[in-house]
């Protein structure tokens, strides 16, 4: 794959990380475009992190999928009679199978 089309988290080391997001940050920066200038700047204020994850490369978005459904779960549960179901409810949510249809 050539490096110019290879996303961020495809790097193969923290070197070539680092410096895809300087050389992405730089051309943000001389693309007069203002979204892009505060994106990188933002992208420069959290470096440290963002390179962090070449060196332990986990993520927390099955975390963030399960607390959208239990969010999506509490705004149903206006008619739970007890905290209890409610409970059994959320603790039941890792059993189910979810299938894209169309």
């Amino acid at each position: 794959m050539k490096e110019e089309f290879r996303h961020f988290w495809e790097q193969g080391s923290p070197k070539d990380a680092a410096r895809f997001l300087d050389d992405w940050c730089r051309r943000a920066e001389a693309s007069k475009l203002s979204v892009l200038q505060k994106m990188a700047s933002s992208f420069q204020m959290h470096r440290t992190g963002l390179l962090n994850y070449h060196r332990c490369p986990i993520s927390t978005g099955p975390l963030e999928g399960v607390n959208n459904k239990i969010k999506t779960l509490q705004r149903q549960a206006y008619g739970y009679r007890d905290q209890e179901f409610f409970h059994l409810r959320i603790y039941s949510i890792h059993r189910a199978k979810y299938e894209l249809l169309g």
